[in-house]
């Protein structure tokens, strides 16, 4: 996802509003957000910031960025596997590769939102926020004939301008990350426990030079997952079933964050 090396995302299942100031400079999210269903003076229902989807069922979830890397045989792999990824798409990125990934819609994967342009977004006024999200849905739903219903901002950062600007685009969830793949198949953790565990939101950043392709290195995380006894499950029935995209809530947990 052409995020900052220094870049570390903590964010609670349900979080909200990395807040900042208008015209701050953006900076990496480190996922200390506030929960803020509401934006103030705004009546409407913010979307849930997510990370983590709290789950009784023994699943994670891959989820693809922007669209740099076309690897052929990704697309035999999820075929094979029925791989339920979600691949998130940036328009200046993918450029002139849709088909690629028109096929890959065409074996199980799900196509979102990765706005047009890939900009970070906190501290961007409305507009121009609204125009990245928005004008995505439109290059989707042009390509594809769908409204994607998640959004990951790039770099993970956002504020609470970012999270009206996707509601009033028809987003119901943002999505971050608890695990990131690297260009070598290490993974590595925002948060928490440094072992997948069930629920567990995986990015696979595209473009990323390493001797692994694509597909060595999603075949390598099969394989970890595999051994923790978990499988790879679909990201959009566990948030998009729920009322406003919530995920589902396991007794006695409570949302982290501050």
């Amino acid at each position: 996802m052409r995020r900052p090396a220094a870049a570390a995302v903590l964010c609670a299942a349900l979080l909200a509003g990395c807040a900042g100031a208008p015209g701050e400079r953006p900076a990496p999210a480190d996922g200390r957000a506030q929960d803020p269903a509401r934006a103030a003076g705004d009546s409407r229902r913010l979307p849930p910031v997510v990370d983590h989807v709290p789950t009784r069922d023994p699943v994670v979830f891959l989820t693809y960025d922007d669209g740099a890397e076309r690897d052929p045989r990704f697309v035999g792999l999820v075929r094979e596997r029925r791989l339920p990824v979600s691949m998130f798409l940036t328009d200046s990125v993918v450029g002139p590769g849709y088909g690629h990934f028109a096929r890959l819609r065409a074996v199980g994967a799900s196509v979102q939102n990765h706005t047009l342009d890939h900009p970070a977004l906190r501290g961007l006024p409305y507009a121009g926020q609204r125009a990245e999200i928005c004008g995505q849905q439109h290059k989707l739903r042009s390509r594809f004939g769908i409204s994607p219903r998640l959004f990951r901002p790039p770099y993970g950062t956002y504020d609470r301008t970012t999270l009206r600007a996707a509601a009033d685009c028809g987003i119901t969830a943002v999505v971050l990350w608890r695990a990131s793949l690297g260009a070598g198949g290490e993974l590595t953790y925002t948060r928490g426990e440094p072992a997948l565990r069930a629920g567990d939101i995986v990015s696979v950043p595209s473009g990323e030079t390493g001797a692994l392709t694509l597909t060595e290195r999603t075949e390598r995380l099969l394989r970890e997952i595999a051994e923790r006894g978990l499988r790879v499950g679909r990201l959009e029935d566990h948030l998009e079933d729920r009322p406003e995209g919530r995920p589902e809530k396991t007794p006695g947990r409570r949302a982290a964050g501050n």
